[in-house]
């Protein structure tokens, strides 16, 4: 007799339905990882392509001056991941996802067909709104469609779309940018996107949508100090890997003395190096939220720091992007699980933030990179930098778990004092 599967909706599926179900909502973070990250191995070719005049004049200014697409994609996410979310507090997930898989096509598929840098940039920003919403969302389903208890590895299906990206078809759409132009990159991904709507419309199966929530309820999350705190811990920390990532593709050329043709190689190490972390990340945060923190980010700092020491060698620095990649993508389940027990009730909004928080770090990455390289400081300048940034977000870290469990030991004195049962609060645990 076959299993079935009985999802939080309600809806009884087959291993086999569920299975697909996951791997189309998957998908989605697979196109949304494509768009992202193929800009920074394409940014030589973008910059050649919109800043020609630019280029042959400057093109280190040339090269920062495209970063702004990076960027405008990334500011894109942050305004969207919360907005689109209040907006669809009262509207069915499943309905969501796919409105927001054909939003995340058109504006994919603009990107590629702007005639100017400008339009571009607008192009740009306009995909990344439905980004983080799309990834809150997904997040949401598949732990729904995998059980009670299933928050971390919810986040993790989610987000394994973004490593697998990296793996596999950043590297694919670098290479295929570099030989057919950087448009037929978007173009591609922009199909992928029109895919996953169909896919995800046919798979998921149907859930209502909530009732009684009000968007005055939830913005109610944006009153606790907590989810900001959590949420500049995510963006100054993850902000590191991008100082480099961002300027992976000259750094990589220019500084470590590799071939062009070795970039889409790079970045599949980088795309590996994200999977695993993914993968371990989603294991062990539901286990333990805050041992996964405590772990994973000196990790990722060590990582950044290797990068720093061996940058101009191409092995040594191959090593070390896996690493730090690695580092990076562990972190990522364990601190939107973290946002979304703090949103509680609000949790497409917690999940969506976590995208917020990551797409600021992005833009922050990219813009003190550029800084750094414009200043005429070199191209090896963004490791530094990076290492710099992410080791502030660790110290952020360790100061929040610090407050966290100094509030726990003082709310233990005071229910001693009164005589009432010790039963600590939820929000002072990062458990």
């Amino acid at each position: 007799m076959t299993a079935v599967h009985e999802t939080q909706g309600g809806a009884v599926l087959s291993p086999t339905r569920r299975r697909i179900a996951l791997m189309a909502l998957a998908l989605g973070g697979f196109g949304i990882g494509s768009a992202e990250f193929v800009s920074m191995g394409l940014l030589p070719q973008i910059a050649q392509g919109l800043l020609p005049e630019m280029m042959a004049a400057n093109p280190d200014q040339g090269l920062a001056r495209a970063g702004w697409a990076i960027t405008a994609y990334a500011l894109g996410v942050v305004v969207g991941a919360p907005l689109l979310s209040l907006l669809a507090v009262r509207l069915s997930r499943t309905r969501l996802i796919v409105v927001f898989a054909g939003l995340l096509c058109v504006s994919t598929l603009a990107s590629g067909l702007m005639p100017s840098f400008e339009l571009t940039l607008l192009a740009r920003f306009i995909a990344g709104l439905p980004h983080g919403a799309y990834l809150g969302v997904a997040s949401l389903l598949a732990a729904s469609l995998m059980g009670p208890g299933s928050q971390g590895k919810g986040a993790a299906v989610a987000l394994s779309g973004l490593t697998v990206a990296n793996l596999v078809g950043v590297p694919m759409l670098t290479a295929l940018g570099q030989a057919a132009g950087w448009r037929a990159a978007f173009l591609t991904i922009a199909a992928v996107f029109a895919l996953t709507a169909v896919l995800v419309a046919i798979t998921i199966p149907s859930q209502p949508a909530p009732q009684g929530r009000r968007i005055q309820d939830e913005l109610r999350a944006f009153s606790r100090v907590q989810l900001w705190v959590v949420m500049l811990i995510a963006a100054v920390g993850f902000a590191g890997s991008f100082a480099v990532f961002s300027y992976i593709a000259d750094i990589g050329q220019q500084v470590a003395g590799m071939s062009a043709g070795f970039i889409p190689v790079l970045l599949a190490v980088a795309g590996l190096g994200m999977t695993i972390g993914n993968a371990i990340g989603g294991f062990t945060t539901d286990r333990s939220l805050d041992r996964t923190l405590l772990v994973a980010f000196p990790l990722y700092i060590a990582a950044m720091v290797l990068m720093v020491s061996v940058v101009t060698d191409p092995v040594g620095l191959s090593i070390a992007f896996f690493l730090t990649n690695m580092g990076h993508a562990t972190l990522g389940p364990a601190m939107q699980t973290w946002l979304m027990r703090i949103a509680g009730p609000s949790e497409m909004l917690g999940a969506s933030l976590h995208h917020a928080a990551f797409n600021v770090a992005n833009a922050l990455g990219a813009l003190l990179g550029g800084m750094v390289i414009s200043a005429g400081l070199g191209l090896a300048a963004p490791t530094v930098v990076g290492l710099v940034v992410a080791s502030l977000g660790f110290t952020m870290l360790l100061g929040s778990f610090a407050l966290l469990r100094l509030r726990s030991r003082r709310f233990r004195r005071e229910l001693d004092t009164a005589q009432v049962p010790v039963q600590s609060p939820e929000a002072a645990s990062a458990r």
